[in-house]
C-alpha cells in the first residue's frame, strides 16, 4: 500500500511539474515525454527569450492556446526556451528563432508548422492537421460563424456530398493549410447565400467581399482559384502578413515603397490598387511604409533610402532572386501597368546595384569590390580571387572580419592570389547568387567559368590551407554546399533575413 500511494505521489508531482503560462504548456527535457504522452496533440515553439520575432509571436501563439482550450480541444500548444534547454533544441534540430513543430504523440517524427503567424493561422492550421478538411455547415449559424471568425472561408455547395465535384472540393481543402473550409447540402445555407445551384464560393473581409468559383471543378481549378482570390489587391507587409506573402504561390512582387504618413499616401494606394485589378494571381501587390523602422533593412537590400520613396521596385523569387526598377519614378497606375506588362512579357532587364568603385579601392591588403568592377578583378585569368559577400549588419561577417584581415595581410604581396570582399546589401552580380551572410567563393586562375564555394574552417589556418591547395581543401563546385549557420537569406521565402514562417532569427 506504501509502494502504491508513493508512485501515485510521484505521478501527482510530475504530472504538476507541467505548468502553464497563459494557456501554453512550459516545456522542459524533464517533462517533454510525458507532455507528449499526455496530449496527443501538441504544436511546441521553442523560442529565445531575446528574439523579436518570438516577442512579436506570443501574444498571439498565446491566444490561439486559449481558444483551443476554450473549445475542450485535444490539441495544445506549448513553448520550450532553447536556451535553456539547448539539449532539447539540438534533439530537434532547431537552428533558429522562432522553430514550432506538431507532434503527434511521435517524439521522433514532428512535423514542420508551415503556416502564419496569427491565432486564427495557427487554429486553422492544427484544426487541418487533426480534423476533416472541411466542416459540414447544416444550417445557417455555422456558416456565418466560419465567415465570422476568418479573414477568408470557403465554402463548397453540394447537394451530392458525394458527387465528383465534391470530392475535388475536398481534396483541394486538404491541400491547403490557412484558409478553413465548409461544405454544405443544406437549402437554408443555399438560400442564405444566394446559391441556385451547386458551386464554390470565397468569402472575404476585404475588396469585393465573395468570389465564385466559375470553372471546371477540379482540384488543380480550386487551388488556383483560391490562390488568385485569398489575398487583398494590395497587402501590407507585416511581421504578420509575411507569412501569407512568401508562403503563396505568386512568387512576382512589385512593391510600394511609401510613408503612411505622407499627405499623398492614400492617392499613391489608389494608384497602385487600380493597376494591381489586372495581374491578380500573376503579381502579388505589396505595400511598405516606409517610416518604419523595421523595415530600413528592405530598404536597403532593394538600394533604396527613405528620402527617395515613395518607391517601386518589382522581384520574382523563382528560381532565383531577380530585382526591377521602372524607368520612370511617377507613380501612377499607367506607368505601373506599362511596368508590370514589360515583365511578364519578358521585356525587363535586371536592375543590378552597384556603389561607385572607391578610389582607394586596392589600397589596403583586401580588395574592395563593387558591381563596377567585380568582373575585371574576380575573372581576371591571371589572378586566384578569394571573395567574401558580406553585409554589415551581419554578427557573422563582423566575427569574420579580423580574420579575414589576417588573410589579406598574409597574402598582400602575393604575385597571383587576392583577397577581396563586396558589400552584398549594395551590390549585385548576375553571375554570382548569394543567400546568405558570409558567402565565401573561389575563383581560380584561368578558368572564368569556374566558381568554387569555401565551406571549411572559419579560420586563417582553414583559409591558408584552402588557398594554398588551389581551392581544393575546404571546397566545392559552386552550388554543392549546404546551407550554413550563417544569417540566412533563402530566396524561396523572403526578400533577405526577412521572416516568414520558415525563417528564423539566426542562432
Amino acid at each position: 500500500m506504501l509502494k502504491f500511494l508513493l508512485f501515485c505521489t510521484l505521478a501527482v508531482a510530475s504530472r504538476a511539474d507541467i505548468t502553464e503560462e497563459e494557456d501554453v504548456l512550459v516545456l522542459k527535457k524533464s517533462n517533454f515525454d510525458e507532455a507528449l504522452k499526455a496530449h496527443p496533440h501538441i504544436l511546441v515553439e521553442f523560442y529565445a527569450p531575446w528574439c523579436g520575432h518570438c516577442k512579436a509571436l506570443a501574444p498571439e501563439y498565446a491566444k490561439a492556446a486559449g481558444m483551443l482550450k476554450a473549445e475542450n480541444s485535444e490539441i495544445r500548444l506549448g513553448k520550450v526556451d532553447a536556451t535553456e534547454e539547448s539539449e532539447l533544441a539540438q534533439e530537434f534540430g532547431v537552428r533558429g528563432y522562432p522553430t514550432i513543430k506538431f507532434f503527434k504523440g511521435e517524439k521522433e517524427s514532428p512535423k514542420e508548422y508551415t503556416a502564419g503567424r496569427t491565432a486564427d493561422d495557427i487554429v486553422n492550421w492544427l484544426k487541418k492537421r487533426t480534423g476533416p478538411a472541411a466542416t459540414t455547415l447544416t444550417e445557417v449559424t455555422q456558416a456565418e460563424s466560419l465567415m465570422a471568425d476568418n479573414e477568408v472561408a470557403v465554402i463548397g455547395f453540394f447537394k451530392d456530398v458525394e458527387s465528383d465535384d465534391a470530392k475535388a472540393f475536398l481534396k483541394a481543402a486538404e491541400a491547403v493549410d490557412d484558409v478553413p473550409f465548409g461544405i454544405t447540402s443544406d437549402d437554408a445555407v443555399y438560400s442564405k447565400y444566394e446559391m441556385a445551384k451547386d458551386g464554390v464560393v470565397l468569402f472575404k473581409k476585404f475588396d469585393e467581399g465573395r468570389n465564385t468559383f466559375d470553372g471546371e471543378l477540379t482540384k488543380e481549378a480550386l487551388l488556383s482559384f483560391i490562390k488568385a482570390n485569398q489575398l487583398p489587391l494590395v497587402i501590407e507587409f507585416t511581421e504578420q502578413t509575411a507569412p501569407k506573402i512568401f508562403g503563396g504561390d505568386i512568387k512576382s512582387h512589385i512593391l510600394l515603397f511609401v510613408p503612411k504618413a505622407a499627405s499623398d499616401f492614400q492617392d499613391k494606394m489608389d494608384q497602385f490598387k487600380k493597376a494591381a485589378e489586372g495581374f491578380k494571381g500573376k503579381i502579388l501587390f505589396i505595400y511598405i511604409d516606409s517610416d518604419v523602422d523595421d523595415n530600413q533593412r528592405i530598404l536597403e537590400f532593394f538600394g533604396l533610402k527613405k528620402e527617395e520613396c515613395p518607391a517601386i521596385r518589382l522581384i520574382t523569387l523563382e528560381d532565383e532572386m531577380t530585382k526591377y526598377k521602372p524607368e520612370t519614378s511617377d507613380i501612377t497606375a499607367e506607368n505601373i501597368i506599362s511596368f508590370c506588362t514589360a515583365f511578364t512579357e519578358g521585356k525587363l532587364k535586371p536592375h543590378l546595384m552597384s556603389m561607385d568603385i572607391p578610389d582607394d579601392w586596392d589600397k589596403n591588403p583586401v580588395k574592395v569590390l563593387v558591381g563596377k568592377n567585380f568582373e575585371d578583378v574576380a575573372f581576371n585569368p591571371g589572378k586566384n580571387v578569394f571573395v567574401e559577400f558580406y553585409a554589415p549588419w551581419c554578427g557573422h561577417c563582423k566575427q569574420l572580419a579580423p580574420i579575414w584581415d589576417q588573410l589579406g595581410e598574409k597574402y598582400k604581396d602575393h604575385k597571383d592570389i587576392v583577397v577581396a570582399k563586396m558589400d552584398s546589401t549594395a551590390n549585385e552580380i548576375e553571375a554570382v547568387k548569394v543567400h546568405s551572410f558570409p558567402t565565401l567563393k573561389f575563383f581560380p586562375a584561368g578558368d572564368e567559368q569556374k566558381v568554387i564555394d569555401y565551406n571549411g574552417e572559419r579560420t586563417l589556418d582553414g583559409f591558408t590551407k584552402f588557398l594554398e591547395s588551389g581551392g581544393k581543401e575546404g571546397g566545392a563546385p559552386a552550388g554543392d554546399d549546404d546551407e550554413d549557420e550563417g544569417e540566412v537569406s533563402d530566396h524561396l521565402h523572403g526578400y533577405h533575413d526577412i521572416p516568414s514562417p520558415y525563417l528564423h532569427f539566426p542562432l
